[in-house]
């Protein structure tokens, strides 16, 4: 009588640890990409909180700040934005004279580390405002917020 081998081949073995290689090294970068996505997204909701007392701000007085404001505590005494609304943020925000606000990120990651986030105001004629990711932010445009 003949005894049959049960088991893998070398060869099919190879291919699985080929396979997995392969989707290893396509989903590692991926899965980091959108990890500091969502690190991200706690700065812009931050940032959006500040927009909108800001816009508050601009609607109440007819004007920006008349010095920046260069902390998390004077964001809240100033436009009454809760300290954990700002969230990764630390004290790495300004609120310029022109509406704009600048944080710069920390503690997410090397690639976005202490670069700088703007959002920039416009003011149409009917005195509404749109708010935007300025060009003149120094997060990788892989990183951006689309709007």
């Amino acid at each position: 009588m003949l005894r049959k081998e049960k088991g893998f081949t070398l060869i099919e073995l190879l291919i699985v640890i080929a396979i997995i290689g392969i989707l290893a090294a396509i989903a590692i970068p991926m899965y980091r990409t959108q990890t500091i996505k969502a690190k991200l997204t706690e700065v812009t909701n931050g940032m959006s909180n500040v927009a909108s007392a800001l816009s508050s701000y601009w609607q109440e007085s007819g004007n920006w700040p008349l010095q920046p404001v260069n902390t998390k505590a004077l964001v809240q005494s100033s436009f009454g934005v809760s300290l954990g609304a700002l969230g990764r943020m630390q004290d790495n925000i300004t609120v310029q004279t022109d509406g704009r606000i600048i944080a710069s990120v920390t503690g997410i990651d090397g690639t976005v580390d202490n670069c700088n986030l703007v959002l920039s105001p416009s003011i149409a004629t009917d005195s509404s405002i749109f708010w935007a990711w300025s060009s003149a932010s120094t997060i990788p445009t892989a990183y951006l917020p689309k709007r």
